[in-house]
């Protein structure tokens, strides 16, 4: 937990998962839009329980054993089982539009960082562009990040919670837009979401991938309903 961070990998980091860095994160609610069209989720303490569970027990600890194995997993098997991970990440998701979510974020994020962040060719290093040149198949997310992260000698702690910081905050960003929800508001869920985040980031880090499974029906089964909702701002 206390492995040291570079100034140059920190600059890394906090561009790989600010808003800025074109994945086109802000388009996806993750099944927020429809939750919120039925009524479940209309005020600030609604959201942050909706997006604890969201957290805990559905894609943010998912998300986050993924992006573990990935990093770990880089150097350890020669890249070998990256791509296993890359088609378990896409076939874990369980609607169309969570799919499209993981896709296209991960392949965008994969693209960028090949064009403009490609890591110094020397050492395990070196695997990324193995990794990813020759193959122009979609990457979930998680999977990209990691590796990048890993590519880049980015510590796994901090890209883990900075990766679901940057998650939690999407989806604040998303309600604050549809719920509608004031920005102070927005900052207070995202406040009240640290400790959940911490502990799913320990979870993750102590977690394999025999212990992947979420259980927040009612978010998955929003993302099947969004799928023909009828007025829309979000892609998923």
């Amino acid at each position: 937990m206390t492995e040291p961070m570079s100034p140059g990998a920190l600059y890394r980091l906090m561009t790989f998962l600010s808003p800025a860095f074109p994945v086109g994160a802000f388009t996806y609610s993750h099944g927020l839009e429809q939750v919120i069209e039925q009524g479940m989720v209309t005020d600030r303490v609604e959201l942050e329980h909706w997006l604890q569970d969201v957290l805990r027990h559905g894609a943010g600890r998912t998300d986050a054993i993924l992006l573990a194995e990935t990093h770990r997993g880089f150097t350890a098997d020669g890249g070998t089982g990256i791509q296993d991970l890359r088609e378990l990440g896409l076939a874990l998701q369980p609607s169309k539009e969570r799919r499209l979510e993981t896709a296209a974020q991960g392949t965008a994020f994969i693209r960028t960082v090949e064009k403009g962040w490609q890591p110094e060719a020397d050492g395990p290093a070196s695997l990324f562009g193995d990794l990813t040149g020759a193959d122009r198949d979609d990457w979930p997310y998680p999977v990209a990040v990691g590796l990048a992260c890993a590519a880049h000698a980015i510590p796994l702690v901090p890209a883990i919670t900075s990766f679901l910081q940057a998650f939690a905050a999407n989806l604040v960003s998303a309600a604050i837009r549809a719920v509608p929800l004031g920005q102070n508001d927005g900052q207070l869920v995202v406040a009240g979401l640290e400790t959940a985040v911490f502990e799913v980031a320990e979870e993750a880090l102590l977690s394999g991938l025999d212990d992947l499974g979420s259980s927040t029906f009612l978010a998955d089964i929003a993302s099947m309903a969004h799928e023909t909702q009828y007025s829309r701002l979000f892609r998923s």
